[in-house]
Formats: structure tokens, sequence, C-alpha cells
């Protein structure tokens, strides 16, 4: 199953705080919010049920730390172009964010 991994910075610019509770994009068959972490020397990663963002916070998205999975691409995504994600907010409501495809870092 092909997979790919989006890393960026998701802001909430609210007064009140945010919580992700899912991810969806045209460009995949399945998104979802992940989180590696090292335990007791081994790399493991687990899903995310959400992710919280505090008022005027952030969260950032980077290899080794959160991230977004991103698995069985509908069509080849070349280098340079966007893809658009939309997040489901606890309650109901969505955000709409935009990736731009890269290679990943050596």
């Amino acid at each position: 199953m092909p997979m790919m991994a989006g890393f960026g910075r998701i802001e909430n610019r609210c007064a009140a705080p945010v919580t992700i509770v899912g991810a969806r994009s045209a460009a995949f068959a399945d998104v979802s919010l992940h989180e590696t972490r090292i335990v007791d020397g081994v790399s493991k990663m687990r899903a995310l049920p959400e992710l919280r963002i505090a008022p005027d916070g952030a969260a950032v998205l980077k290899p080794g730390g959160m991230h977004l999975m991103l698995m069985q691409p509908h069509a080849p995504l070349k280098e340079g172009s966007r893809v658009a994600i939309e997040f489901e907010l606890k309650g109901g409501g969505s955000l709409l964010g935009e990736f731009e495809v890269r290679k990943a870092a050596p």
C-alpha cells in the first residue's frame, strides 16, 4: 500500500481551542493523524484520535513527531504540486488546508 507523510504547521488564530478529529483529501484513499515517539529506544508510531490546538497556538507536523499519514494516492503526485486537505473538527465543521508536494529529505 503506497504511503506518504504530510508535514507543516496548523495555526489556530481563534480565541477558542480547536480540536481536529480527522482529515481527508480527494487525492488519497485515506488520511489520518499519527505521532512517532521513541519508547525504550524504539521508534513507535500510533494514530492520534484528536489534535487539540490552543487559542492563538499551533501544531507542528514534522518527521519524527506528529504527521499526516497519506495512504493510497489516487494518482501520481508531481513535486511542486499542491494537495488540498480538509481537517474535520470536533463538534462539526471543518478547516481547509493545502500542502506542497516535495521529495523526502535524504
